[in-house]
């Protein structure tokens, strides 16, 4: 770990790599029953969630929470 931030649970992971896990250890649709993002639910795929979740800052902020709350 880093000594630039030593408290920081998601440093060195991209978005990707969060998104990744959270599939695999949920599923699509228990992940959307945990964060109500419509992207989730509609043809749900890694990419278009990628994409929105860039877009969107409150979105990705409840998935590097859960990321979190589930592994940390």
């Amino acid at each position: 770990m880093s000594s630039e931030q030593p408290n920081n649970p998601l440093h060195g992971l991209t978005l990707e790599k969060i998104l990744t896990r959270l599939v695999d250890h949920y599923g699509w649709d228990e992940l959307y029953d945990e964060i109500n993002i419509n992207c989730f639910y509609n043809d749900p795929s890694i990419k278009s969630s990628l994409k929105f979740l860039r877009r969107t800052q409150w979105a990705r902020d409840k998935v590097e929470a859960l990321y979190i709350q589930t592994f940390c």
